[in-house]
C-alpha cells in the first residue's frame, strides 16, 4: 500500500486538475498587463515599426475594449463541468469503499425516528457531505490561484506530471494498490462522530469523506485536474459541487423512503468491477495529457495513430473484461455474464470497432475533440478524398513557422500575423484569424467537424487568407522576433508573443477565437467568436466576414 505521506504532493497538485474537456479553452494571461498602449509610445528596438503586437491605433484599441470572451461561453464552461462532477459523483457511489454504506448509514437516521426527523437529519448530513468537498475545490483555486492553475494546461512539465498521476490512479483501481490516508486522522475523525447533534454528522460527513478516500481520490484528482485546466476561476469548486451533490442525494432520498432500499442490488464482485472499469478510463483519459507534451514541444512521435492504437488496446481490454475473459487480483469469480454487464460490454467493443478506421485517416468527429489533430496522421485516406479536386494553393514559398506546424486539411495557412497580413493585402482578400492551441480541445473539434464541410473548406480554402496563431507554443523566437512590452514584459516564445496579440488587440484569451480582419485596417469586419459547431451558423459567419469586406 502507499502511504498518504508519499503521495502528498502529487494530490496537492491533482486538485488542480477531468472528465469533461468539453469545456471552453483557454490560456494563461499571467504575462500580460493589461494597459492602454499609447501611439507615441516608445517600444524596444527589437521591434519593428510595422509589428502590429507593438502599436494599436486608438480606434482598433478601443474596439479591444468591447471584446469579451462571451458570458456564454463561460456558462457552458461551467454546467460542463458541473455535469462531469456530477456523473464523478455517481460512478463515486458505485465504488466497494461507499456502496456497502449506503444502508448502515441511513439505517443510522431512520432507527427509532419518524421520517421527517430522519429526512432532516439526513439532508444535514448530505448539506455536509457538500461542504466539505465544496471547501477543497475552493481551496485548491485560493493556494495556486485562477492564473496558476491555468496556465498548468499548457505547461509540459506539468502535463506530463499528470500524465504520470492519472497512471497512477488507473493502477490503484486496476488492483496494484491502494491510495490511503493514515488511520490516525481516519480514527480521530470517527472519534468525533459519537457527539451527537449537528456536530456528530459533520464528523460522520467527514468520516466518510476520508474512509472512502481510496476510492474516490483519483475521482476527485482526475476531475479536479480538468475544471481547474479550463480557466474557469470556480470551476474546482463548481466540480466538486456537483460530485458531492451525487454522493448526498441517494441519502436523503433513502431517509425519506427506505422501503426503496430493499431494491438496491445487493454487495458484492460487481463493485470491484466498476473499479476496473474506471481504471481503464483513467488510462485512456492520461494519454491526452501525453499528447498535450508531444504537440507544444514538437516531438512528433506521439502522433495520432499510436494514440488511437493505444485507444484501441484499452478499450478492447475493458470489452474483454466485462465479458469475464480478464482477472484482476480483486476480482470475484463470475459465474455467469448479467445482462447489464454484456450490453456495456457490446457498447465497449462497439466503440473499439468505430475507433478502427481511424488508424486510416477517419475524422471520429465523436472522439476528434480528444485525438491529436489530423495533420499528425502518418497514413490519411480521409484528408487526400476529402480535398479531390478542391486542393488548396501551394503558396507564395516558404512560410515562417512552417516547420512547426501544418495545418489542418492541408490548408493554405500562415503561422505568422505579419506574414499573413501582407499576403492578405497582395492577394486583396479577408483574414481568417485563429486564435488555436496545442492543448485546445475545442479546435480539434472544429477542425474535425465544422471545417471538412464543402461550403465552408471553400471558403476559407478561397475566399479567406487563413493564419493560425498557436498560443501555447513552447517554441522560442529568435531574437529578431522578441518582443518587449510597454511594460518591459519580454515576449521570448510563440505562445507568448500570440497570446499577447490576443488580448491586447482582441480583448479575449479563449481558445478557438476566430477573428474576420480587414488587412489594410486591421479592424474586425463583424464581431470574433469563438467556437460553434453548427455548420450553417458558421458559414454565416464567414459569409458576413466576407460581405463586409467588399461592402
Amino acid at each position: 500500500m502507499i502511504s498518504f505521506k508519499k503521495i502528498c504532493a502529487g494530490l496537492l497538485f491533482c486538485c488542480a486538475l477531468s472528465l469533461s474537456g468539453y469545456a471552453k479553452d483557454s490560456t494563461s494571461t499571467d504575462e500580460l498587463v493589461f494597459t492602454e498602449i499609447k501611439p507615441d509610445a516608445v517600444v524596444d528596438s527589437t521591434i519593428k515599426k510595422t509589428d502590429s503586437i507593438a502599436q494599436l491605433t486608438p480606434a482598433t484599441a478601443a474596439k479591444a475594449d468591447k471584446i469579451t470572451t462571451p458570458q456564454k461561453d463561460a456558462q457552458k464552461t461551467l454546467c460542463g463541468i458541473f455535469i462531469a462532477g456530477f456523473v464523478g459523483g455517481l460512478a463515486a457511489l458505485l465504488m466497494p469503499c461507499i456502496f456497502p454504506m449506503l444502508p448502515l448509514t441511513v439505517s443510522f437516521f431512520t432507527k427509532g425516528s419518524e421520517k421527517g426527523k430522519a429526512f432532516r437529519r439526513a439532508t444535514l448530513y448530505g448539506f455536509f457531505i457538500n461542504l466539505i468537498y465544496v471547501v477543497l475545490g475552493l481551496f485548491v483555486t485560493v493556494i495556486f490561484g485562477a492564473d496558476a492553475l491555468n496556465s498548468l494546461s499548457t505547461n509540459g512539465i506539468f502535463n506530463f506530471f499528470f500524465f504520470l498521476l492519472l497512471v497512477v490512479f488507473a493502477a490503484s483501481f486496476l488492483g496494484a494498490f491502494e491510495i490511503t490516508l493514515p488511520s490516525s486522522l481516519v480514527n480521530k475523525m470517527d472519534s468525533g462522530s459519537d457527539k451527537g447533534g449537528t456536530a456528530g454528522l459533520f464528523f460522520m460527513a467527514g468520516t466518510l469523506a476520508l474512509v472512502s478516500f481510496s476510492c474516490t481520490g483519483p475521482i476527485i484528482g482526475t476531475l479536479l485536474v480538468q475544471a481547474a485546466t479550463t480557466g474557469a476561476l470556480l470551476g474546482p469548486a463548481i466540480g466538486m459541487f456537483g460530485f458531492s451533490l451525487a454522493l448526498a442525494i441517494p441519502f436523503a432520498l433513502f431517509a425519506l423512503f427506505p422501503s426503496a432500499m430493499n431494491k438496491l442490488p445487493k454487495s458484492g464482485g460487481w463493485l470491484n468491477s466498476v473499479k476496473v472499469v474506471l481504471g481503464f478510463l483513467e488510462l485512456a483519459f492520461a494519454l491526452k495529457f501525453l499528447s498535450n507534451v508531444d504537440l507544444a514541444y514538437h516531438w512528433e512521435w506521439f502522433d495520432r495513430e499510436i494514440f488511437l492504437a493505444l485507444w484501441i488496446v484499452i478499450f478492447g481490454m475493458m470489452g474483454i473484461y466485462l465479458l469475464g475473459k480478464l482477472k484482476f487480483a480483486h476480482d470475484s469469480a463470475l459465474a455467469f455474464i448479467s445482462v447489464p454487464r454484456l450490453f456495456l460490454a457490446t457498447v465497449v467493443l462497439a466503440f473499439t470497432i468505430y475507433l478502427i478506421p481511424g488508424m486510416w485517416g477517419a475524422p471520429l468527429s465523436s472522439v476528434s475533440a480528444f485525438l491529436p489533430p489530423q495533420q499528425t496522421q502518418d497514413f490519411d485516406l480521409y484528408t487526400t478524398t476529402l480535398l479531390a479536386g478542391k486542393q488548396s494553393p501551394t503558396g507564395d514559398g516558404p512560410r515562417k513557422y512552417a516547420d512547426k506546424f501544418h495545418p489542418p486539411l492541408k490548408l493554405n495557412a500562415y503561422f505568422d500575423y505579419n506574414e499573413g497580413l501582407a499576403a492578405a493585402k497582395k492577394q486583396n482578400k479577408p483574414v481568417l484569424l485563429d486564435f488555436t492551441g496545442h492543448a485546445c480541445v475545442n479546435c480539434r473539434k472544429m477542425e474535425a467537424n465544422v471545417w471538412p464541410d464543402k461550403e465552408v473548406y471553400k471558403l476559407i480554402s478561397n475566399d479567406y487568407v487563413l493564419i493560425q496563431l498557436y498560443v501555447d507554443d513552447k517554441s522560442e523566437l529568435e531574437k529578431a522576433d522578441v518582443v518587449i512590452t510597454q511594460e518591459g514584459k519580454k515576449l521570448n516564445t510563440i505562445a507568448k508573443k500570440w497570446s499577447d496579440l490576443q488580448a491586447r488587440k482582441f480583448g479575449s484569451n479563449s481558445q478557438p477565437f476566430y477573428v474576420l480582419l480587414d488587412p489594410k485596417t486591421e479592424e474586425s469586419l463583424v464581431s470574433p467568436q469563438g467556437a460553434d459547431y453548427d455548420i450553417s451558423k458558421y458559414k454565416k459567419f464567414l459569409e458576413s466576414g466576407l460581405a463586409a469586406f467588399h461592402k
